[in-house]
């Protein structure tokens, strides 16, 4: 038996898989796919952590840091090779009622408290939940975070620096005018086409890469006036520097920051899980949820203590990378590397970089990620399946993923739940085997959910003195059902009348018999070979 139990326990155990190269041999050209897509993610990573670090109300070297950091842990050892992590708009906007009141320190000890959380959560395998997700809310998540990434580029056709926090996130600012309007415009376009041509001419480098190139290079040889990344702020900076964030270590400070943490190490698994579902669907191979859930954990805890804002999976830099040709842990791992080089030596270049291109990039993304056959879906599904994708996409741009998600989740369960309660019914017949009884054959599951129309399906005072309830096409599945059966048997004893349950699957007899309501004598086998009849003990949850 202990030989059993350790055996057991080590498959719960299983060595993660951490090569950087796991379904092919690394060659030059697999490498060179590798490296142009993570330079291609790196660059786009830049004015994105820069923006939500302004969000959060942080310094930009904060939201770079997180970047790094987050992106290249969660490569190292996340539970899929190609997906990108880092600072991310959806952990930005809950972390700037935090910083507004209580200042950065308390943020990095959030962000460690919250990888903490996240490690907990891999360990306890907390993620093989998210395949409770259906598919209508996958659909909503896909479509509401294309939408959220769409206007999260409408911040860069505003004059730089016009923008304020206001304790909330950025807001206001002065749009663009004139030919600088048009100017920039015209090279988002010309960006969209370059990557959408770029794949039909050649394959050489990434086609997000080469928009980003063909841009620049005329912006900086004809001398534009139009925005760049410099214009943001300065990305240069050093290395990230071990700190201990500066709190006091106290029961407040802890009641402080615990709900911060739980809400943001929340949003951080939904979004990075399911982030995970959707590149596994695209590459054909499937993550480890547990594992992506300790990366994430582990990321942050360290992001914490080097002064970073913390993150998690981003599905638009995952979408970049995917469609570039990443496929492996080399690519997350440069992308990381290519963004702390930029950091220390070639801020100056990387700052030329005018935003139009980036946004064009990003443009693509959102066509790219949006489930443009849902419109035709919606035609399509039931009801409520298409009423589920739209108010996760709504509630995705309007609150946030992890309320989003929650909300899909409620509202599909219970239609399941309603559409399972209205399915049970009985059949009834006389027995074959006891003269004169009445037999209900159940049909449909009985749990909360159906246990009134359970209840509803018996005539105690027409019925004869034995009543056989035949479970064959049924299960008896929660406490609800439990109290249906111990309260259409007191209504029966009541009248002078007994009831007997016939054909429990294992599971039932199993459920039935520790909460007591079995009388049997023996140590009995449910199985279907010689139909057992039960009597049903009365009393037991107060039913009436």
């Amino acid at each position: 038996m202990p030989r059993a139990l350790l055996a057991s326990f080590a498959n719960r155990l299983a060595i993660p898989d951490l090569r950087w190269v796991p379904d092919e041999g690394l060659t030059f050209s697999r490498l060179r796919i590798e490296l142009l897509s993570g330079l291609t993610v790196a660059l786009a990573l830049v004015p994105e952590a820069v923006a939500f670090a302004f969000v959060a109300g942080v310094h930009p070297l904060v939201g770079l840091y997180a970047a790094f950091l987050v992106g290249l842990i969660t490569a190292l050892i996340g539970g899929r090779p190609g997906m990108i992590s880092g600072a991310t708009g959806a952990l930005a906007v809950v972390m700037v009622a935090l910083v507004a009141e209580h200042g950065v320190e308390y943020l990095f000890a959030t962000v460690v408290l919250m990888g903490i959380l996240q490690v907990i959560a891999g360990a306890m395998h907390w993620g093989r939940f998210i395949r409770l997700v259906p598919h209508p809310v996958m659909l909503g998540f896909v479509n509401g975070l294309a939408i959220v990434i769409f206007l999260a580029q409408m911040g860069q056709f505003k004059v730089p620096g016009t923008m304020e926090n206001t304790g909330h996130g950025l807001s206001g600012g002065e749009w663009l005018s004139g030919i600088q309007l048009y100017t920039m415009l015209g090279l988002v376009g010309l960006t969209m086409a370059v990557i959408w041509i770029m794949p039909r001419i050649t394959r050489i480098i990434p086609a997000p890469l080469a928009g980003i190139l063909v841009v620049a290079a005329i912006v900086i040889g004809f001398g534009l006036d139009v925005p760049r990344v410099g214009d943001l702020a300065s990305i240069e900076g050093g290395l990230p520097a071990f700190n201990v964030p500066m709190v006091p270590l106290n029961w407040d400070t802890f009641e402080i920051i615990l709900p911060y943490a739980v809400i943001l190490a929340a949003i951080g698994l939904i979004e990075s899980l399911l982030t995970l579902n959707l590149v596994g669907e695209i590459t054909g191979k499937r993550g480890g949820a547990s594992q992506e859930c300790i990366a994430q954990g582990a990321s942050n805890i360290v992001t914490g203590f080097f002064g970073g804002m913390g993150g998690c999976a981003m599905i638009g830099q995952s979408m970049i990378n995917v469609k570039s040709g990443g496929r492996t842990r080399i690519a997350g791992i440069a992308a990381a590397l290519f963004l702390l080089t930029f950091i220390l030596f070639a801020s100056p270049l990387i700052e030329q970089i005018p935003l139009a291109a980036l946004v064009g990039v990003m443009f693509m993304v959102v066509i790219g990620t949006f489930a443009w056959n849902s419109f035709k879906i919606l035609r399509k599904v039931p009801m409520t399946d298409a009423f589920v994708i739209v108010l996760v996409t709504v509630v995705t741009v309007m609150e946030d993923l992890a309320v989003a998600v929650v909300v899909g989740v409620i509202v599909s369960a219970l239609a399941y739940a309603w559409n399972n309660a209205k399915r049970i019914h009985a059949v009834t017949r006389e027995s074959e085997t006891e003269q004169g009884a009445k037999v209900y054959e159940i049909q449909g599951p009985l749990f909360f959910g159906s246990s009134e129309g359970f209840i509803e399906l018996f005539d105690v005072q027409n019925d004869p003195e034995t009543v056989i309830i035949d479970f064959a096409e049924s299960r008896v599945v929660d406490q609800s059902a439990l109290q249906a059966i111990e309260n259409i048997a007191g209504k029966y004893e009541a009248a002078g009348k007994r009831v007997m349950l016939r054909h429990l699957s294992r599971d039932c007899h199993k459920l039935l018999n520790k909460a007591g309501h079995l009388m049997v004598d023996s140590d009995d086998d449910p199985d279907y070979e010689l139909a057992v009849d039960y009597s049903v003990r009365t009393g037991i949850l107060g039913g009436h």
